[in-house]
């Protein structure tokens, strides 16, 4: 490929910096060859480098036909942040938008037509827009060569954070014409590297090299503290936060113990912020706002916080619950210390802890009775279940458990393997085939229960494990040193 300008010069020039980090040079010489890659890089460590350069160097080839532009997709599962990592670009001068449900009509013809015309080189998306055939007919019209997946985990049904739209890479792929693919992420077991080169119908190691940059960040400090009450929880986080001025988040699994802790430590007169997924989405921004902007914030939060927090100076993440898993007690304790200076990470460990968990993974694993009953409720009143919405069919088919998912889940599975198509919220569905008992076998469903029990029992593990927790975090992962 002849270049025009050189991946050193759109580093500084556009980003402001003045060597690559680590591999990012590599990954950025290999994008350009037209070769693929995953890359497993910590939170804040310059991940998305590796595609906005490969797609500025490109995008600075001389052409006299702007549609004829290479253009760079960037697959992310994160709507609300689109929007963010757009306007970070745009203020550095890059031709770069999104398309997501967010915009009203108007405004999404115009991005199209921007799309058809050549006006951008970076354009964010979510998978679930190239089921929309005047999308597919605006896309057909330009040149992607090159295809970015952020948060590659969701790829692999054995992630921490599965999406089943989001396993539709593979024909996304084809449909661009199988360009350069780069799928990023901070965290990935073997397994699931393995997973997510297998669903863009790649080999990893054949034909996607791994760029592993680990996982340790050694200016945080990995600390267990065990606890047997919730007197004592209280005290831990009163303590910590008397102890430690600068910013911190404390990760609470439930609404309702969230709202009690906060009630306590205003008894004490510690100010603090509170952020969960009940509240209407307006006060979530404007929370999260507030919370950058501060200068010393501390919030009580579920795990609704924090995809897309790049606050650098946090200088303590505290898990009041035991988390759900490895990956996403990584992902939360890798918003601490982004400036480099030391951070404390403290996970408080009572065992009763771990009902609420396993509760958590029956709610989120439909079993096949479950799937028969949704799929026989969508066969033969479909009509109702339209009109009448998601509230009324979780209550035709269970008692009301505010977090049982178990319907969300069997809806988006059967989206998945295109047995139904439509939007679930709005109820908005319609049948396209028969129950696929072939995919949705027991034996099928009991191994994906198996996988998150043992993701729980390795979190609990790692609480209990009597030597270095950044060795315990790197043998699960699969890093050597």
């Amino acid at each position: 490929m002849q270049l025009t300008v050189q991946p050193q010069s759109v580093l500084k020039k556009t980003f402001g910096y003045h060597a690559f980090r680590g591999k990012q040079g590599q990954i950025v010489d290999r994008t350009l060859d037209s070769n693929h890659s995953l890359v497993i890089m910590p939170t804040g460590m310059g991940k998305s480098l590796c595609f906005q350069i490969p797609a500025l160097v490109l995008a600075a080839r001389e052409d006299p036909d702007a549609s004829a532009r290479g253009l760079t997709i960037v697959l992310s599962p994160l709507v609300a942040l689109m929007k963010d990592q757009v306007d970070a670009l745009c203020r550095k001068g890059v031709a770069a938008t999104f398309i997501n449900s967010s915009l009203i009509r108007e405004q999404r013809e115009n991005r199209y037509a921007g799309v058809a015309s050549g006006k951008w080189d970076l354009l964010y998306i979510t998978p679930e827009r190239f089921q929309k055939e005047d999308f597919l007919e605006v896309i057909a019209q330009r040149n992607v060569w090159l295809m970015a997946i952020d948060e590659a985990h969701c790829i692999s049904q054995w992630g921490h954070d599965f999406r089943p739209d989001y396993t539709r890479v593979g024909d996304i792929r084809k449909q661009l014409g199988c360009p350069t693919t780069i799928a990023l992420t901070a965290t990935a077991t073997p397994e699931v590297q393995i997973d997510i080169a297998r669903q863009l119908d790649l080999e990893l190691h054949r034909d996607m090299e791994l760029f592993h940059e680990g996982i340790d960040r050694p200016n945080l400090s990995l600390a267990v503290q065990d606890v047997f009450d919730d007197d004592e929880k209280h005290q831990h986080i009163r303590n910590q936060r008397q102890r430690i001025e600068g910013p911190g988040i404390v990760y609470f699994t439930l609404i309702r113990k969230l709202l009690e802790f906060s009630d306590r430590l205003r008894e004490d007169g510690i100010e603090h912020l509170i952020y969960h997924g009940d509240l209407p989405r307006r006060e979530r921004r404007q929370l999260q706002e507030i919370f950058m902007a501060a200068d010393s914030p501390l919030i009580l939060a579920t795990n609704a916080f924090g995809m897309g927090i790049d606050k650098e100076n946090i200088r303590f993440v505290m898990h009041a619950d035991l988390p759900g898993s490895i990956e996403s007690y990584y992902q939360e304790i890798g918003r601490a210390g982004r400036d480099g200076l030391p951070s404390e990470c403290l996970l408080l460990y009572d065992q009763r802890d771990l009902a609420t968990q396993m509760e958590f993974i029956r709610w989120s694993n439909p079993d096949t009775q479950f799937y028969e009953r949704v799929f026989d409720f969508l066969s033969n009143d479909l009509e109702q279940v339209n009109a009448f919405g998601l509230e009324w069919l979780r209550e035709k088919l269970h008692h009301r458990q505010k977090h049982d998912r178990r319907l969300e889940t069997a809806l988006s599975m059967l989206q998945r393997w295109d047995v139904i198509r439509g939007t679930i919220e709005p109820m908005n569905l319609e049948l396209l085939d028969e129950y696929p008992r072939e995919k949705l076998d027991d034996g099928f469903l009991v191994d994906k229960l198996k996988r998150d029990q043992e993701k729980l029992l390795r979190i609990v593990e790692y609480a209990k494990h009597p030597g270095d927790r950044q060795d315990f975090l790197n043998g699960y992962f699969g890093v050597t040193k």
